[in-house]
């Protein structure tokens, strides 16, 4: 495992998870990829628009999510504290987990780096879930997942025929 602090100043590719359940979802959007790139993350490759149903609760407003790939020269902490300003100029608000929400920016990768504490990387959800992998692969077909050894395909492959027919590229 490599120590983040081995990191510093080193370019990094990074994935980023970006949704939006409330108002202009896309406009959130390209509002946050403007603000990330305005704070010097050099956008690479960005999926297409995905609509998914809210989750836990299918009675939220649906999701429109994308993933990005990118470099940068921030740590994962650095890159945290980036992400949730960005969330917070976009209107989010301290509320429940899950509630809905203009901006969600989630670190999917950061440059194949393992952690676990303040910040788990991988993300530790992001193998079981749809809104994730789907765009991931539109933009990185041979991506591999650091902890688990597993490939884009096949971790798509694993996600349940409910998932898969759920999402919807717009």
């Amino acid at each position: 495992m490599i120590k983040p602090d081995t990191l510093e100043n080193q370019v990094k590719t990074i994935y980023l998870g970006i949704g939006s359940n409330l108002g202009n979802r896309i406009g959130n959007i390209e509002k946050a990829k403007l603000s990330l790139f305005e704070n010097n993350i050099n956008l690479l490759s960005v999926s297409s628009y995905y609509e998914t149903p809210s989750w836990p609760n299918p009675k939220n407003p649906k999701f429109i999510n994308i993933v990005l790939k990118a470099e940068c020269s921030l740590n994962p902490y650095e890159l945290l504290k980036l992400c949730k300003s960005v969330e917070v100029k976009l209107g989010r608000k301290k509320a429940p987990k899950n509630a809905p929400r203009e901006c969600d920016i989630d670190i999917i990768d950061f440059n194949s780096l393992i952690l676990n504490g303040k910040i788990n990387l991988p993300h530790k959800m992001m193998h079981l879930r749809s809104f994730v992998l789907i765009p991931l692969f539109e933009i990185e077909k041979l991506w591999v997942h650091p902890i688990k050894r597993i490939d884009i395909k096949n971790l798509i492959f694993s996600l349940t025929n409910e998932d898969i027919r759920s999402i919807k590229q717009i």
